[in-house]
């Protein structure tokens, strides 16, 4: 007799976008694909680092813009804690510097929301795969755009003053002095030919450097 072949392991995902109409369509389509399960779903950079350590999810499909903190940024985490799962990027602001500060945290795929649902499963497989999808589009506009004239610690302590935060307080939740914190932004205003710190936010945020 024939041993039964075994069956084949959907690939497990966590779904995380804090638009909950979007997010769940998106898990709905995707569990009519069979071999793709969502094992969890969250609404923000924290909760989704949350579920990945809670169910270790062979690919997180993360929307770029979170509360709490980006996808960007959760990848990065979970590049350090999950090395073994894959990061999706689906976004509706595609910006250049988005992309290369995703593809620097070890992003797999970087993909617009305009994608259909069957694509993105496809683009899933792919990612999991241990291959790397990136939007055409969105990889000319990169390769065109130039790269970031900020330093990694400028753009952290930029987007810290993106809500208008103090010196004081960003100095506080970036572990800085703040004699420091003035000198990293007075760096990007004149980096960036800008006016002032508010100016340079507007800046950084269009080109997708922050």
């Amino acid at each position: 007799m024939t041993a039964a072949a075994e069956p084949v392991r959907p690939v497990r995902l966590l779904l995380a976008d804090d638009e909950h109409l979007i997010r769940g369509a998106l898990a709905a389509l995707l569990a009519l694909e069979d071999d793709l399960l969502v094992v969890a779903e969250a609404a923000s950079g924290p909760e989704a680092l949350a579920m990945a350590r809670a169910h270790e999810p062979d690919v997180a499909v993360l929307d770029l813009q979170m509360p709490g903190a980006d996808g960007v940024r959760v990848a990065t985490s979970l590049r350090a804690e999950l090395p073994g799962c894959r990061v999706l990027i689906v976004t509706g602001h595609g910006r250049p510097g988005h992309l290369k500060r995703a593809l620097e945290a070890g992003v797999r795929g970087f993909v617009p929301k305009t994608v259909s649902a069957q694509r993105l499963a496809e683009i899933i497989r792919t990612v999991h795969a241990g291959n790397r999808y990136v939007d055409p589009e969105l990889a000319a506009d990169a390769i065109s755009s130039g790269d970031s004239p900020l330093t990694a610690r400028e753009a952290e302590v930029l987007e810290l003053a993106a809500d208008g935060a103090p010196v004081v307080e960003i100095a506080e939740r970036a572990a800085l002095s703040q004699g420091t914190v003035r000198n990293y932004l007075s760096s990007a205003v004149s980096k960036l030919g800008v006016e002032n710190r508010h100016a340079a936010v507007r800046l950084a945020r269009e080109r997708g450097w922050v």
